[in-house]
């Protein structure tokens, strides 16, 4: 699947710059900046940010984090991250991995499975983040030796799969999702463009609709519906940046017509589709 780029969510005109290295199948690079409202964004595919101006406050899996200067996030597929509080311009760069390179990296690497971080954020300094500090460097540089790029990826994803394995030496704590609410994010990121009932999603993870809703406000901040237009809005900003007419959004993501396309989708990014596609251009 695509991912949800970084939405900036602007009051000022939208400033956001998609580029796909030539040397880097599989990888899309989003620049974003912002001196108004804040961001919002679901990821449907893993992402490592990095943040060059500004302090933030973010909220993601219910716990808060500060993003600064020279932090880098790693951000897990599905998860919705919400910026609620700023210090300053915020600026920042995304690298988002197609979901068959991190596979492949995982297989090539043993196979270890899946196992999310506790944090999501690493200052500074912080050794695990080398790799994808350099990724990030080499990416701004627009002109970086081939080799050089392929081999920063290389290395970023072997730190992507060994921050998301079991017994990785950072990790504090077990994730807190249960199994419950993963199979409700697995049903609805595999389902998200079509019809999806509360019933059909409790019934489907073995909760009742009211313990359902109550798990996605714990571990979100937003209910089951929210979360579906999320990733609806996500699917329609990765179908813009590749050239898909704002005419034809609304049926390839589940939403019922235009208008309602236009209305998630200015409240959630901060403009309408067309400006969106006119920015990405």
């Amino acid at each position: 699947m695509q991912s949800a780029l970084p939405a900036c969510d602007p009051g000022d005109p939208l400033r956001i710059e998609i580029v796909r290295p030539k040397a880097l199948s599989g990888v899309t690079v989003a620049r974003c900046r912002s001196d108004a409202r804040r961001h919002r964004s679901v990821k449907d595919r893993f992402a490592s940010v990095s943040f060059t101006a500004g302090q933030s406050e973010w909220r993601a899996r219910g716990r808060a984090y500060t993003a600064r200067p020279g932090a880098l996030a790693l951000m897990l597929p599905g998860e919705v991250h919400r910026e609620e509080s700023r210090d300053g311009p915020a600026r920042f760069q995304a690298v988002l991995f197609d979901d068959a390179l991190v596979d492949e990296a995982r297989l090539s690497l043993g196979g270890r499975p899946f196992a999310p971080p506790p944090s999501l954020f690493l200052e500074r300094g912080e050794p695990e983040g080398a790799p994808l500090r350099t990724l990030h460097a080499l990416v701004r540089e627009g002109d970086a030796d081939p080799l050089a790029l392929q081999t920063a990826l290389a290395e970023s994803l072997r730190s992507v799969v060994a921050l998301t394995s079991p017994g990785h030496a950072g990790r504090a704590r077990p994730y807190a999702w249960g199994a419950p609410l993963r199979r409700a994010f697995e049903l609805i990121r595999e389902r998200f463009v079509t019809a999806l009932s509360l019933d059909e999603i409790a019934l489907h993870v073995g909760l009742d609709k009211f313990q359902l809703i109550r798990a996605f406000r714990d571990q979100l901040g937003v209910t089951p519906y929210a979360y579906v237009t999320q990733l609806r809005i996500g699917r329609a900003q990765a179908l813009l940046t590749r050239g898909v007419p704002p005419s034809e959004i609304a049926a390839r993501v589940g939403l019922y017509d235009q208008s309602q396309l236009n209305r998630h989708f200015k409240r959630i990014v901060g403009v309408t589709p067309g400006q969106f596609a006119r920015a990405v251009a």
